[in-house]
């Protein structure tokens, strides 16, 4: 269920500032209930998260805004004053991407070995797909601000996610193409897991609306090591479409703009999706001549920032150029932090126990931020976290019950702004 609305919750993103920090209170084996700790009695260990974002590869446009967004809940906890009565400790480490997968499994096995009871990552569906057994098997909770995949939907008891899977953005992107009057719809994308699960959507959502994926469908996926894309447009365009969506990462995105305007396609009937939506603009290596991408769309979940959100983590990371994923990095800190405080410990174990609880999938007292909703849980009271990226309760498949999705138009400096939100329902698996 899709509905229209125009309202500004909360989406941010921050920026890169490593904490060295010491490593106390590790995961251990998986609990059914939720822990009934005293969540007042300061009886728990120091919480340790780790991260494993993108600060290089292929999404690292993704990293700062939610490198920001941890931070920023760090500090609004540390700053009143803390966790069983000391700091919050987080450790930064990098993920890279799928093609450099060694970097976010090292990061994985640091952080475990590290003793960190909950980490936040990874933004790629495809490094969470090959570390998440490592991490949740050591009984350690993983958080994932930006895994959009369908196939991580209860994944595993300590796996949870902040942001909708691909049946809430491929719904809205389908719908957005059809609604703009496409029916043969043409879809350029990579053989990657999230780009492949995200054109199944798009797929379904246009055919059950009496179009045709005339391109891009099951066997016509290019590789992601592919650096020349004038065949694979050719192709594309040779197949007559209304429409042509990129369904990649911003690596081959850049290039493959250049192609389809070397080739005559008209640029304002492109979709961009989350993987690839940034300010592009006019210079360096992935800027375009000035009205490249203008009236082009994308579409980006999670609810649009308030400036008030935005201006906290700037301060953060005063070099954000956008705010991608930053809420729901926010999120998953400030939920990580709240299970422990419910459970009475900061060991996986309670943290996973107490995930589903604090977000308000039982009910309980609507809160915000770090110092109201701590004061209801030490009160005695079950508190249903409102998100700052406006998802709802984590469902039975740890996955947000409903999110937004933004989507956002290309200005003639290839640089888009907000236009308009839908809210979906997330289905359990």
């Amino acid at each position: 269920m899709i509905r229209s609305t125009r309202a500004g919750r909360t989406l941010a993103v921050a920026g890169v500032l490593a904490l060295a920090l010491t490593a106390c209170a590790g995961g251990s084996d998986s609990a059914d209930e939720p822990t009934d700790g005293d969540a007042g009695g300061g009886s728990g260990e120091p919480l340790v998260i780790g991260t494993i974002l993108p600060v290089t590869g292929s999404l690292a446009q993704l990293g700062p805004p939610e490198i920001a967004g941890v931070d920023l809940a760090v500090k609004e906890i540390n700053g009143a004053g803390g966790l069983f009565g000391a700091d919050v400790e987080v450790k930064h480490t990098d993920s890279s991407d799928a093609k450099n997968a060694s970097v976010a499994t090292a990061s994985a096995q640091e952080l475990i070995s590290g003793g960190v009871s909950a980490i936040i990552g990874a933004a790629s569906s495809s490094v969470t797909l090959n570390i998440v057994d490592d991490i949740t098997g050591a009984g350690i909770v993983q958080v994932s601000p930006a895994n959009t995949a369908t196939d991580l939907s209860g994944y595993n008891d300590f796996y949870f996610r902040t942001a909708p899977p691909d049946s809430v953005q491929g719904d809205v992107l389908g719908n957005l193409i059809v609604s703009d009057g496409a029916s043969n719809v043409g879809i350029l994308v990579f053989n990657d897991s999230y780009g492949t699960s995200l054109r199944d959507v798009v797929e379904g959502v246009v055919t059950d609306a009496g179009g045709s994926v005339v391109y891009g469908t099951s066997g016509q996926e290019f590789d992601p090591d592919e650096t020349n894309f004038a065949t694979i447009v050719a192709d594309a365009i040779a197949a007559s479409p209304d429409a042509i969506a990129i369904l990649s990462f911003t690596d081959q995105t850049p290039a493959i703009v250049r192609e389809l305007v070397a080739q005559g396609w008209d640029m304002s009937k492109t979709y961009f999706v989350d993987g690839n939506l940034q300010n592009f603009g006019t210079e360096g290596d992935v800027g375009f001549p000035a009205g490249t991408l203008e009236n082009a769309q994308g579409t980006l979940p999670g609810a649009y920032p308030s400036e008030e959100f935005q201006g906290r983590l700037l301060e953060i990371d005063p070099e954000l150029k956008d705010f991608s994923y930053g809420p729901e990095s926010y999120d998953a800190t400030m939920l990580v932090a709240l299970a422990a405080l419910k459970g009475g410990a900061s060991d996986g174990e309670t943290i996973q126990a107490n995930m589903t609880a604090v977000s308000g999938a039982d009910g309980g007292t609507e809160c915000t931020g770090w110092e109201e909703c701590s004061q209801l849980i030490e009160d005695g009271e079950e508190i249903a976290y409102q998100a700052a990226s406006g998802v709802g309760p984590f469902n039975e498949s740890n996955d947000p019950s409903s999110a937004f999705i933004g989507i956002y138009q290309f200005g003639p400096e290839n640089t888009y702004t907000f236009s308009r939100s839908e809210e979906g329902e997330v289905p359990s698996s």
